[in-house]
């Protein structure tokens, strides 16, 4: 599976997200620099699908698809969107994404789930205070719990912290059981990897080929979703030169069920 997204772009002169091509696909971890507090949500809400961009295209497989890019893409730990409200307590976490996985969701179940992780300690410890690679190892482990998921885009793990080698080797060991990963990090971040000579990271914004001008759209036609009006971030007049925040909520596409700590599925 391989995920590209050509020349995408959000917002009025691209505010919300620049102008940006990337590529991702299974069985590696590549990483993506987006900075200011929205854009690295609005990347990931494009990158898996859930927002359709202004300019550009993404496709799956060289196929504009975004049902089944949205079926395959798990959005993780993305501010405002998929992201557990911090004074959860972990086993509540993990509850919940069970029962949206289909398996069993009991508070038993929960805890269960965590002991063989090895992180039954941490139960009851709201996830706003777990070390940022746990949080990382356990939210991408309930991802790839969803029947159809073949590929993570992670959003911003650097904002809770500590050393980027901890979640970055984590990002890797999902690549090497083939999902295909992308990490939206912010400069320090990105800087950091750089330096980290072992992990070799790479960075997703690549060469991509272009698409031709008079490329059809590939979408397909019977699925009403392709075509869906997609609510747009909003932004401020020209004078003001500034985007106002991105209400994630309103974007999110309706197929996404959302739980009550305001997780995207």
């Amino acid at each position: 599976m391989r995920i590209t997204l050509h020349e995408v772009s959000k917002g009025r002169a691209g505010q919300a997200l620049p102008p940006m091509s990337l590529e991702f696909h299974s069985g590696a971890v590549r990483f993506a620099l987006a900075e200011t507090e929205q854009r690295p949500t609005v990347l990931g809400l494009i990158a898996s699908g859930r927002m359709k961009p202004d300019t550009g295209r993404v496709t799956i497989d060289d196929t504009a698809n975004p049902k089944e890019l949205r079926r395959r893409i798990a959005l993780v730990d993305s501010p405002d969107v998929s992201d557990p409200h911090p004074d959860i307590t972990l086993a509540g976490v993990v509850g919940e994404e069970l029962m949206f996985a289909g398996v069993g969701a009991t508070p038993l179940h929960a805890r269960r789930w965590l002991t063989q992780l090895g992180y039954d300690e941490l139960a009851s410890t709201p996830i706003g205070n777990v070390d940022p690679a746990a949080r990382v190892r356990i939210l991408c482990e309930l991802a790839v719990l969803r029947e159809g998921v073949d590929g993570v885009v992670l959003v911003a793990p650097d904002r809770h912290g500590g050393s980027p080698d901890g979640w970055w080797r984590i990002a890797g060991e999902f690549a090497d059981r083939g999902y295909a990963m992308l990490v939206i990090i912010g400069g320090s971040a990105a800087v950091a990897l750089e330096r980290m000579q072992e992990f070799e990271a790479i960075n997703a914004s690549g060469p991509v080929q272009p698409l031709a001008l008079d490329a059809p759209e590939d979408a397909d036609p019977a699925d009403p979703s392709a075509d869906e009006p997609v609510e747009e971030p909003r932004v401020a007049e020209p004078d003001d030169g500034v985007a106002e925040p991105v209400d994630a909520a309103e974007v999110v596409d309706t197929d996404t069920d959302t739980t009550e700590n305001g997780a995207a599925r």
